[in-house]
């Protein structure tokens, strides 16, 4: 290592570029660490804080970036180094020093000569700022890194900033120019940590769009590259959005392997949205499964997380309105003591201290009020989604079996005190198991929700229709005559098999036996409908499938 200074500047350009290079020169560097001066000696820590950064231990990346700042002589590693600590306390929630070290950044960026570190400073301060909840603020600063990229640099930081911001904003879609514009960018500056992380944002807005298969393929071509890059963000981020995938495409085994990997690379204590995301997927896994111990458990930790979550905002929007208040307080004094003699400042210095206090008790008191707010919008907001997936199948999204017969039985009860006449009719689908055996279980999948589609289209808007397991189905039509019940059976089941699934190029033919029970033979009580209904189906079945069997009293009725 002849020239060390030349060295430790190639091993940071590095950084971002090639992680396992990046070790390696740091590794080498340690080994000749007694040649290096005292500033290529902070240089090196500062080199050691980044790989903390990227390896996910922020605690001591925080610890190495103060040594530099307090020991550095160097100004320009200083208020690099400054810029990294900002992110690094922000990330380890100490959301006021890390708004305190924003303020005096910004304060400093006029006296800042070299144009490389004032293009990383105004970069990181977009990211700050963006973290704060102000990603106007953070679009401005990036736009100002646009406009003044000094030589040696590149349009992918800027262009980073700004998706990241725009996404913050809510104002990004999949097909975003400025979304492409910054993976082009950052593609020719050969940075594939900025390539990433756009392409994350564009997988997470696939999945908003419940385009799961998009999200996929954009997360199964970046893999390698999130891989040897070793960011810690992009590996779990990467495992979350792929669990959410396969559970969108029912893949419920992926989807558990992949929420599982992303909870396993979580640290003692850490709490994300992330995490958040991956207890969910796994609590409606354990649900569907049958599983209601490992679902409870599941869902006390996907709670916890999204508490986490809802007090980590509240808590950087008090940071940051607290540090705005500290700086509109310090200059409105420093004016006043401009004006006024030494009594008079004495005077407003009480009085503009308690104004101080009152505005803060009432920005707590709002700030407070807000979170108490959003907990309860978000506790609603998750009781509807429960009591929706409680009742309804998550496959199909009809009425589960449970619901479904309860609702039956309360309508028989209804309309036997009119009186009225119903129809049940049980629906199972024609040799399902060798649609799996041959076409697959996806396939399979799309031929139960194919085949709820074409029922929901035959049948009346106040028609209840359920799973009761697997390939069956049951329909209580109310107020409908033992003929009219008949009737719309048949056309169900014409209807099914007129109208093969197509999927992929190939077409699947599905068809189905029918079994209908009346009240005007049975009665209105819901198990000896059911026992008719089910004795009407197996008759279809067992008279070859594909037809509608009516029970009545002396006998059978079939429809081919």
């Amino acid at each position: 290592m002849a020239d060390a200074g030349a060295y430790l500047d190639q091993t940071e350009a590095l950084r971002n570029t090639d992680y396992k290079q990046f070790v390696q020169h740091l590794a080498r560097i340690h080994r000749e660490s007694s040649r290096l001066t005292k500033v290529q000696q902070a240089q090196l820590l500062y080199l050691d804080a980044q790989k903390s950064t990227l390896d996910g231990d922020y605690a001591a990346a925080e610890s190495q970036l103060e040594r530099v700042v307090s020991q550095s002589s160097d100004p320009i590693l200083v208020a690099k180094a400054s810029a990294a600590l900002m992110n690094n306390l922000a990330t380890n929630h100490r959301y006021e020093d890390a708004f305190k070290l924003a303020h005096q950044l910004t304060l400093d960026l006029p006296r800042i000569q070299d144009g490389a570190t004032r293009f990383r400073v105004l970069g990181n301060l977009s990211q700050m700022l963006n973290f704060a909840g102000e990603p106007d603020l953070a679009i401005k600063y990036a736009h100002m890194m646009e406009d003044t990229i000094p030589e040696g640099m590149n349009l992918c930081y800027p262009r980073a900033a700004l998706i990241a911001a725009l996404w913050s904003a809510k104002r990004l879609k999949p097909d975003s120019p400025e979304l492409h514009e910054a993976a082009a960018s950052c593609i020719a500056a050969h940075q594939p940590l900025a390539v990433n992380t756009a392409k994350l944002i564009a997988s997470s807005l696939y999945l908003g769009e419940k385009k799961p298969s998009e999200a996929l393929a954009m997360l199964d071509r970046m893999a390698d590259s999130i891989r040897t890059n070793h960011y810690h963000p992009h590996e779990l981020s990467a495992q979350v959005q792929r669990a959410e995938a396969y559970e969108l495409l029912g893949n419920d085994a992926a989807a558990k392997r992949a929420a599982l990997a992303a909870v396993s690379m979580a640290s003692a204590g850490e709490s994300s949205d992330y995490l958040a995301v991956a207890y969910g997927v796994l609590y409606r896994i354990a649900k569907r499964s049958h599983d209601p111990a490992q679902a409870l458990a599941y869902y006390e930790l996907y709670v916890a997380q999204n508490k986490s979550s809802v007090d980590d905002a509240a808590a950087q929007a008090l940071a940051y309105q607290t540090v705005q208040q500290q700086v509109l307080t310090r200059q409105l004094e420093a004016e006043e003591l401009n004006k006024q003699n030494s009594l008079l400042r004495l005077q407003r210095a009480l009085d503009a201290k308690a104004a101080e206090t009152s505005r803060l008790y009432i920005t707590l008191l709002i700030i407070t009020l807000a979170a108490i707010a959003l907990w309860l919008f978000r506790t609603l907001h998750l009781q509807q989604r429960f009591k929706r997936m409680a009742t309804r199948d998550g496959l199909t999204g009809i009425y589960n079996h449970q619901h479904f017969m309860s609702e039956c039985s309360r309508r028989l009860r209804l309309l036997h005190k009119r009186p009225a006449q119903a129809c049940l009719i049980w629906i199972d689908l024609d040799h399902f198991k060798q649609i799996n055996d041959t076409h697959g279980h996806a396939i399979g999948d799309a031929a139960l929700r194919h085949s709820v589609a074409i029922c929901q289209h035959q049948l009346r808007p106040g028609d209840l229709l359920g799973r009761l397991g697997g390939e069956e189905f049951g329909v209580l039509m109310a107020d409908c005559p033992r003929e009219h019940g008949i009737a719309i059976a048949d056309r169900i089941r014409v209807a099914i098999e007129s109208h093969p699934l197509q999927s992929d190029g190939a077409s699947v033919s599905i068809s189905a036996s029918i079994g209908v029970a009346c009240t005007s033979n049975w009665g209105h009580d819901l198990q000896q409908l059911c026992r008719a209904a089910d004795a009407a189906l197996y008759r279809a079945k067992r008279a070859g499938r594909n037809r509608v069997v009516a029970d009545v009293d002396d006998g059978a009725v079939t429809y081919a």
